[in-house]
């Protein structure tokens, strides 16, 4: 039998996530409809993995970070994107 590992502190990084877009995005704005608020929250989560700038990264964004990561340990691979 294996033994269960979850513990508070396996859920600091979403934990982490949830408060970020809750105090830059959520409690600035007062939408109208469910759809205002899906597309809005959907341009933040871009703007958070791919513009805003994390200090545990040195000031990266994720994305960067995971495709120079990916790159460097898998540079064989080629990497298909879908347009």
């Amino acid at each position: 039998m294996q033994a269960n590992h979850c513990r508070a502190t396996d859920n600091i990084f979403i934990e982490r996530l949830w408060r970020t877009l809750k105090y830059e995005c959520v409690y600035l704005h007062a939408w109208e409809t469910g759809s205002e608020t899906k597309a809005a929250i959907r341009k933040w989560m871009t703007f958070y993995n791919h513009q805003r700038p994390h200090s545990a990264l040195g000031g990266k964004p994720p994305a960067l970070v995971y495709w120079q990561r990916n790159d460097i340990n898998q540079p064989d691979q080629q990497v298909q994107r879908v347009a």
